[in-house]
């Protein structure tokens, strides 16, 4: 909206309005915007959450830690998806595509997870949304941008293509089967997101990480210059996703303030879903879809470990873990809660610039 208004229709009457023309500026003031936001509308949203006794049920089989979480706020994934979607509306370019399609996309699986969230703390369904449903909206999600991308290209020269990474000025056409990789991606990427989801500050932190690393490849991507030096895909218009990416992180960052240990409200299926559709709609859009399992690699790491103990379990009769997902599996070794979220995060750092260094390394 501000892009519109001062660059496009007020900057004949002042040219230092000029400057909401660089992406740059207007990514550093939607994070500063989201976390605003966050800082503004968290104790309210909290509140409301706590008056209405929309609070967490803590399943029986977690480590007995977790008893004292009970009662605890959960769709704190409200707070999230307005500290994503206000500033993004307020700084980014609205006539853009990309834009459209990411916001499209949090907004539809963030309302996927809202529906499983009211009805485990409203209608007290013990598993909430049935899991064929939720998986359909994921799967719709995806056959929706997958068609859009396929039947109206971004960019006709890689409607259907993605970047291999490490090596320079390779692209694989997946033809008629991008849309099942898009599919995949963000039924992988959800659903991830969402089993990491299950200690304090743990899910919020790696998402943020993920979302700057993403911003960097946006950025770069969509820049003629930067593009061209680093020998990568040039897509433009896609440098505006860097907008979102930007209130992504400044969502995360403001989002922790509460959920930091001991937290103070969780996101709920609201917030993971629609953080891990939004992750993924970015690798697609950014033809970094391979990538994202670098960038995203404790994610993989959680829902491998929970692949790995459900197929051993079925197959063996033995549990390679002591619990799944593997973040359980620590706290049953003995780590306490916040030594294994900043771990993590390490390691989600690790990730996040060993991805970068691709940009180099080709």
């Amino acid at each position: 909206m501000f892009y519109c208004l001062f660059y496009k229709v007020l900057l004949k009457y002042f040219s230092g309005f000029n400057i909401f023309r660089y992406i740059t500026f207007r990514s550093a003031y939607a994070a500063i915007t989201a976390l605003l936001v966050s800082f503004v509308f968290g104790p309210w949203v909290i509140g409301k959450l706590k008056s209405r006794q929309l609070c967490e049920q803590i399943n029986r089989y977690v480590p007995k830690e977790h008893r004292s979480k009970q009662g605890t706020p959960t769709m704190g994934g409200i707070l999230i998806l307005l500290a994503i979607v206000l500033p993004t509306l307020l700084w980014a370019d609205l006539s853009n595509r990309y834009v459209l399609l990411v916001l499209f996309s949090t907004v539809w699986m963030g309302a996927v997870g809202l529906v499983d969230d009211y009805l485990k703390t409203v209608k007290k369904t013990p598993k909430g949304l049935v899991g064929r449903y939720k998986l359909l909206g994921q799967i719709g999600l995806g056959l929706t941008i997958g068609l859009i991308l396929y039947l109206y290209p971004l960019s006709e020269q890689v409607a259907t293509k993605t970047n291999l990474p490490f090596l320079k000025n390779y692209l694989i056409d997946f033809h008629w089967l991008y849309i099942p990789l898009v599919v995949l991606v963000v039924t992988g990427t959800s659903n991830a997101v969402n089993l990491t989801d299950g200690l304090d500050g743990l899910a919020i932190g790696l998402v943020g990480i993920a979302v700057a690393a993403y911003a960097a490849f946006s950025y770069v991507s969509g820049h003629s210059v930067f593009s061209h030096y680093l020998n990568i895909l040039y897509l433009p218009g896609v440098g505006e996703l860097t907008v979102f990416c930007l209130s992504a992180l400044g969502a995360c960052l403001g989002f922790l303030w509460y959920n930091a240990h001991p937290a103070q409200v969780f996101m709920g299926d609201t917030g993971a879903l629609a953080l891990g559709g939004a992750l993924a709609i970015v690798a697609v859009l950014v033809k970094q879809e391979l990538l994202l399992v670098i960038i995203g690699g404790v994610f993989v790491i959680e829902a491998l470990s929970v692949i790995i103990q459900v197929a051993s379990f079925k197959w063996r009769g033995r549990r390679v873990f002591l619990m799944a997902p593997i973040h359980h599996h620590f706290e049953l070794k003995g780590w306490r809660e916040s030594k294994i979220v900043i771990r993590f995060w390490i390691l989600g750092l690790l990730f996040a610039l060993l991805s970068l260094s691709t940009l180099k390394i080709r």
